[in-house]
């Protein structure tokens, strides 16, 4: 092992990535549902889904059709969809059940997912050590800080919470949320692809490979075989000393 940089391969990261990423969702949805449970979500979609199809028999129109399919009827029967979505709007019980729809499906997706990258990305790395997840553990794969040093729990927070959750997570979260119920146009696609494209462009030009939430919290995927991680910068001098000293004394025979 040495101390010196050795980045770890790639297809062992998206390996790792795609491992964690699948146990991290069936967790999220896991807490997602008792959220949902617990708030009584099920009870508002039931009265919305229950006034949509009320209206629909009542006008003699598919109220949950797509734009495409609405654009494609003639005049006549837009002007009726019109008119179910305006009776639809004058109720006062299915619009607050949809107006609370929209507000927990935004708590609940936080919540869940934020709970799931607490547990996945921040408490099990700091009990496996070394920045580990479960799929990183299986691929043989660690997190250190540039300089070379093991993780602190403030830096695998940053990394964990404000970088891969708060930045990479919900930011895409809320605006596919949003464009869902059409509460955001096509500016939401737009920041969809720059964040992507942003991503991409941090991925490539980084000498590390780096993500966003690597460059937060100034961190560095390698491979746990061949690296050493130190505990601290004072044991990393310590051993670079102790090498030049080492390499000092042979140079001198």
């Amino acid at each position: 092992m040495i101390y010196d940089l050795q980045k770890a391969s790639m297809w062992k990261r998206i390996s790792a990535l795609l491992f964690d990423a699948i146990l991290l969702g069936i967790v999220a949805v896991l807490f997602a549902l008792a959220l949902s449970g617990m708030l009584g979500y099920n009870a508002y979609s039931e009265t919305v889904n229950d006034a949509y199809a009320r209206y629909s028999d009542m006008y003699g129109v598919d109220m949950k059709m797509s734009a495409t399919e609405y654009e494609a009827l003639p005049q006549e029967q837009k002007d009726i969809m019109l008119q179910a979505f305006e009776a639809l709007n004058a109720d006062d019980e299915a619009t607050h059940a949809l107006g609370m729809m929209m507000e927990m499906s935004m708590l609940i997706a936080s919540f869940g997912l934020l709970l799931a990258f607490i547990l996945m990305e921040f408490v099990i790395p700091l009990l496996l050590k070394n920045g580990q997840t479960l799929g990183k553990k299986i691929f043989g794969i660690a997190v250190m800080h540039t300089s070379g040093v093991k993780l602190s729990g403030p830096m695998l927070f940053a990394r964990s919470i404000l970088g891969k959750y708060a930045v990479e997570t919900m930011v895409p979260v809320y605006i596919i949320l949003m464009l869902l119920f059409g509460a955001m146009n096509g500016i939401g696609v737009i920041v969809l692809l720059l964040l992507a494209v942003l991503q991409a462009v941090v991925l490539i030009a980084t000498h590390t490979n780096s993500c966003i939430h690597d460059l937060l919290a100034k961190t560095v995927t390698v491979d746990l075989q061949s690296q050493m991680i130190f505990d601290s910068k004072e044991a990393l001098i310590a051993y670079k000393e102790k090498v030049h000293a080492e390499k000092a004394a042979k140079a001198a025979y």
